[in-house]
């Protein structure tokens, strides 16, 4: 994929460049962002390293790394991915999205999660997205299902967490005949988010 930009009047999904990397740190220097992720943000090197790591693996074809920003203040508040885009099955995974805790329960990751499947089911016209999370995060699982997604089941021992921990990972999807209806469900969130003030992370 070549640099991407998605938005709608509260957002911003952009391709991550080089130069992201302070606002980067800026973003993400809290702890609390990176209990269930295999990284943590804790310096700048740490983000040089994230973001050099992220379009290294852009280039080969592994991943599409995107900062979000917010429109209010055009500022990035985190990031997200396009991971394992697989044209022969027709099917993508989202993940590793992070937010800045000043927007958890804010409407940002549903019109993330809106502007990523429109993008991967009506312009690359894929059959299924997929979004995972470690079973131990119940905001996160909490979150996907709210949006509308599908839990499929769970993968026993599937990776390895930072702390030398087995982790399960609770799968999700959206298929495509089920887009329409999840579509009409996002946009009914987003609208009922419009006028509420930003609280805190999803």
């Amino acid at each position: 994929m070549e640099n991407i930009v998605l938005v709608n009047d509260i957002v911003t999904l952009r391709t991550m460049e080089l130069t992201d990397i302070d606002a980067i740190y800026e973003a993400g220097n809290f702890s609390e962002i990176w209990t269930h992720l295999a990284i943590t943000i804790q310096s700048r090197e740490d983000a040089a390293n994230f973001v050099e790591q992220s379009l290294l693996n852009k280039a080969l074809g592994k991943e599409h790394p995107f900062v979000i920003i917010d429109n209010k203040t055009n500022r990035i508040i985190g990031g997200t991915k396009l991971m394992d885009l697989d044209y022969t099955h027709m099917r993508i995974s989202l993940g590793f999205s992070w937010l800045s805790p000043a927007y958890w329960r804010s409407p940002i990751n549903s019109n993330c999660k809106y502007l990523l499947m429109q993008y991967c089911f009506e312009v690359l016209q894929l059959n299924r997205v997929q979004i995972q999370a470690d079973e131990r995060n119940i905001r996160s699982r909490n979150a996907i299902l709210r949006i509308g997604a599908t839990q499929e089941g769970i993968f026993r021992d599937h990776m390895i967490r930072k702390d030398g921990t087995p982790r399960n990972t609770v799968i999700f999807s959206v298929i495509r005949p089920e887009w329409p209806m999840v579509k009409m469900h996002m946009e009914q969130l987003m609208n009922r988010h419009i006028e509420q003030p930003v609280t805190s992370v999803i």
